[in-house]
């Protein structure tokens, strides 16, 4: 397919030959674009956005464009660098940076599906799954294999960690904490991602000892440091590692269990 004759590319833009881009897209000067990705129809690619092999996006997708911050100006803008095998649906917007040096970083192997935002500042890890409509706020912080249902929204600031889910039409406005299963307007803790730990391969040693630290965590009547020092003390599987120093790094604060 090649580039559609009605598409505008920048001669400053750096685009692979391999790419594909569809009718009445825009790339800008500067913008950078790995092998063999595909972008579909008026999709609008912002300068300062770096784009690594084989992503994806769909029409009508938003990508590196002014965050929604009110304090932003052009002289202040960050990049948005994408790594590799991504998918983004239509309609998805992704903002660049505008207070960190980092800018706005997305992983690897990360689907966002139709109309989901990842606002300015926000670093996504690998493997994670946005539903319709999911939101991030701000420098927000995913690590991997995180799954945010329909109608997320996640408050600036937020760190959610590996094997998180949030259901449907919840809003995180705490951290919320690796391997948990959170609902709610205020998003709680209701259990595990049980179904998300065993796709990920955990043996089911490993999914116990994190099912007896969260209720050590939440259930024991421990103060959250003491909780942490007793964990921390019991020789942690690396899984209950990982869950220690989330807990530990949190500057928001972790969200409760229901």
């Amino acid at each position: 397919m090649g580039i559609h004759p009605s598409a505008i590319v920048d001669p400053g833009a750096d685009v692979h030959p391999s790419v594909e881009i569809g009718p009445y897209s825009v790339v800008d000067t500067g913008v950078v674009i790995g092998a063999d990705c595909r972008i579909g129809s008026n999709v609008r690619i912002y300068a300062g956005t770096t784009i690594g092999a084989r992503n994806r996006f769909d029409h009508g997708a938003v990508v590196g464009g002014d965050p929604q911050d009110l304090s932003y100006a052009p002289d202040k803008g960050k990049p948005l660098v994408i790594g590799d095998d991504n998918h983004f649906r239509e309609g998805v917007n992704l903002s660049r940076g505008v207070k960190s040096e980092h800018g706005t970083r997305i992983g690897n192997h990360n689907y966002l599906m139709a109309m989901s935002h990842v606002a300015h500042d926000c670093i996504l890890g690998d493997h994670n799954i946005f539903a319709n409509g999911a939101t991030l706020g701000g420098h927000c912080e995913l690590e991997h294999h995180i799954f945010l249902s329909g109608l997320i929204a996640v408050h600036q600031f937020c760190r959610i960690g590996s094997y998180a889910l949030l259901s449907g039409l919840s809003g995180a406005s705490k951290d919320v904490p690796p391997y948990a299963m959170a609902d709610g307007h205020r998003a709680e803790v209701v259990g595990l991602n049980v179904i998300g730990l065993r796709r990920a391969g955990l043996d089911p040693d490993a999914r116990r000892a994190i099912k007896r630290a969260y209720r050590l965590l939440y259930r024991s009547g421990l103060r959250q440091q003491e909780a942490l020092d007793a964990l921390q003390r019991a020789k942690p599987t690396p899984e209950v590692q990982h869950l220690i120093d989330f807990v530990r790094a949190s500057r928001r604060g972790i969200i409760a269990h229901r």
